[in-house]
């Protein structure tokens, strides 16, 4: 009879986790796609960027954070053979001896950069980059707040989490065992043959109590795990996010098995189960087996304290951790979850309103799509991943493999860096000079057309901000009339159907979703037909009104774009003497800062209350002006951040 069930409850919940956890094949493979995207836009020759963690790998989990990955490109790692010698590299190889698997020092070998040498520590007449102080200088690059975690440096927040490490191009000799060990079983050749090509990264960590801690660093095969998951069936991916929720959810609640399991346990016992099964396994109709396949496995790592790591088989990652009194504790949590067989995920809230009978039956592709959409807007880990987008204007692709591997439609592929090219666009333009209306010369009409045309890039990865810069370029050259031309198009496109970061869908949106899910829009285009984006104003930006500047205040601006456009009217209508129109652009300010119009959830509506308080100042009502002030430092107490306190002096 079991066998006749099981079946049914694995497509139950496989269709349960699509719709409301993980989302589908398609969900996954689009946040894979945009983080590759995003990430060779960041990359420079200095560093390459790389979104790690759970989120690069395209899942979302409740609670997580985003993992950022910098690799430094001017200092290489080499393993055994020197690799050929460029005099403005600074170069160091890897010494393991006296040094646990997995880990290494790493030894400096060359360089005349004075910066770099800094890092540096003797030891045994042989000087050695010291990741201690790798980590101390990050920690001050990345500014006040910010805390060491493991080898990352985290925001005060707890929002993200910035690795800043090191690359070597070759495989290393510890892990040459892994190419030949799988046989002609998963990972298949091409897949191995691009892990190879893309080496292993050193994250600044050491052994926990070794004497030489400060010196170690740890083997990262990071971009080699992504490119694991990526070849998963969906259905694998399904059962490492199981692990993962029954990890957070139910497991980590006790206080005395908090510590002891982590993330990177569960993904290592998947990758040795992948080894073990064909990959005509992983389907649907198998999810709860494979799952508890899994989670058997974890019980028998906890019972003999052994999780040995996939690459270096050497490093036993349970030792010294997983023993005592607290591996009979967290063994006891898990023989008494174990019993439960796979009923043992429904103590965990994400699950627990899951009922095999209410999802025995096929989901509409609409409502598929829909969910999917909703997981991009309300999406927390994107609206962070997009804030720290840098611009450079040499794009290095050093994830060609990650994009080889999650092709999957080349014009969604066209349309995302579209998408980010014109995110890019926005703080290319702010950086260039705005002289004022009047152009005297060649060289002031060349930067005019110059900024008008990196603007008008920019209007492609949302349906509102990006008209919105251009209006305040025009207002910044004095161009008022133009500005409310621009103004007026732009809140024509603020309509109800509209998305923003961290709304609820509403019944209008599902219908206009519905018609756009015929035709199979892809996320890209979508965002830029029906998104609202918000308005971000870096420092120094050339394109912020002179009204928001202030001597002494170094700030970025980030501003719901509702609300930009009706203030920028005020500002526009201002200067050109229309007090009737300033007057009821305020009123119109007033109204979408007190519905929260299109404004993000995620976001803080402090912004918009300074905005109004400039503008009521403007127009002479400094009393209304202070209320609004004073009710922005209510909602954002925090004066380096809100430059309203200073205005109320």
């Amino acid at each position: 009879m079991a066998d006749t069930i099981t079946p049914n409850i694995s497509q139950a919940l496989y269709r349960y986790l699509c719709q409301n956890i993980v989302g589908t094949e398609d969900h996954v493979k689009t946040i894979r796609l945009m983080n590759t995207v995003r990430d060779n836009f960041s990359s420079s020759k200095l560093f390459t960027c790389i979104t790690s963690g759970s989120y690069g790998e395209g899942l979302e989990m409740q609670g997580s954070d985003l993992d950022i990955m910098q690799v430094i490109q001017y200092i290489k790692v080499y393993a055994d053979k020197q690799p050929n010698f460029d005099p403005s590299i600074t170069y160091l190889s890897m010494d393991t001896d006296d040094v646990k698997p997995g880990f290494t020092q790493l030894r400096l070998v060359y360089s005349r950069d004075l910066y770099s040498l800094k890092f540096c520590e003797e030891h045994n007449g042989k000087h050695y980059f010291s990741s201690a102080l790798w980590k101390g200088n990050a920690l001050l690059f990345m500014g006040k707040g910010e805390t060491i975690h493991g080898p990352c440096i985290s925001d005060k927040k707890g929002e993200f989490d910035f690795a800043f490490s090191l690359h070597c191009k070759t495989w290393i000799s510890s892990a040459v065992n892994w190419i030949t060990r799988s046989g002609g079983s998963w990972p298949s050749h091409n897949v191995k043959q691009s892990i190879l090509k893309h080496g292993v990264l050193f994250v600044p960590i050491g052994v926990h109590g070794s004497p030489k801690e400060d010196l170690e660093w740890r083997v990262s095969f990071s971009v080699a795990e992504k490119l694991l998951i990526y070849t998963f069936t969906h259905t694998q991916l399904m059962c490492y996010a199981l692990l993962k929720i029954i990890l957070k959810d139910v497991i980590a609640n006790d206080s005395e098995c908090k510590d002891l399991l982590c993330s990177y346990f569960l993904k290592t016992i998947v990758f040795w189960i992948s080894e073990e099964l064909p990959s005509s396994v992983w389907k649907p109709d198998n999810l709860i087996p494979c799952f508890m396949r899994c989670f058997s496995r974890l019980v028998y790592c906890v019972e003999y304290s052994v999780c040995l790591h996939y690459f270096i088989p050497d490093n036993n990652m349970f030792e010294n951790k997983i023993e005592g009194r607290a591996r009979g504790v967290l063994l006891n949590k898990l023989n008494t979850l174990h019993s439960y067989g796979w009923r043992c995920i429904l103590f965990s809230d994400q699950i627990s309103n899951f009922a095999v009978s209410m999802w025995n039956f096929p989901i509409e592709p609409f409502t598929l799509y829909v969910n999917d959409v909703q997981k991009v807007v309300q999406s927390s880990m994107l609206y962070i991943a997009n804030s720290f987008l840098e611009t450079n204007y040499e794009l290095k692709i050093f994830n060609t493999g990650l994009l080889h591997n999650i092709w999957f439609h080349y014009f969604s592929l066209k349309q995302l860096y579209a998408y980010y090219i014109s995110q890019s666009c926005s703080k290319l333009a702010q950086r260039l000079p705005v002289d004022g209306a009047i152009i005297n010369n060649k060289y002031q009409y060349k930067q005019y057309k110059s900024c008008l045309s990196t603007l008008l890039t920019n209007i492609y990865h949302d349906a509102v901000s990006g008209w919105l810069m251009i209006a305040s370029f025009f207002y910044k050259t004095k161009q008022y009339r133009k500005a409310l031309h621009i103004i007026r198009y732009s809140l024509s496109k603020c309509t109800f159907d509209k998305l923003f970061f961290g709304m609820t869908l509403s019944e209008i949106n599902y219908q206009s979703l519905k018609l756009l899910s015929f035709n199979k829009t892809s996320i890209a285009y979508l965002l830029k037909i029906l998104f609202v984006d918000h308005i971000l104003f870096n420092i120094d930006s050339t394109l912020t009104p002179e009204e928001l500047l202030m001597e002494g205040w170094i700030g970025k601006y980030t501003i719901p774009s509702t609300a930009y456009a009706y203030f920028l009217s005020v500002l526009c209508h201002y200067h050109l003497n229309n007090l009737r129109q300033c007057q009821d652009s305020i009123q119109y300010l007033k109204l979408v800062t007190g519905e929260r119009y299109l404004m993000s959830a995620v976001g803080s509506t402090a912004e918009v209350y300074t905005l109004l308080g400039i503008a009521l100042q403007l127009f002479g009502d400094k009393e209304s002006a202070q209320q609004a002030f004073l009710q922005s430092l209510e909602i954002d107490p925090e004066e380096s951040d809100n430059s309203a306190a200073r205005r109320l002096l």
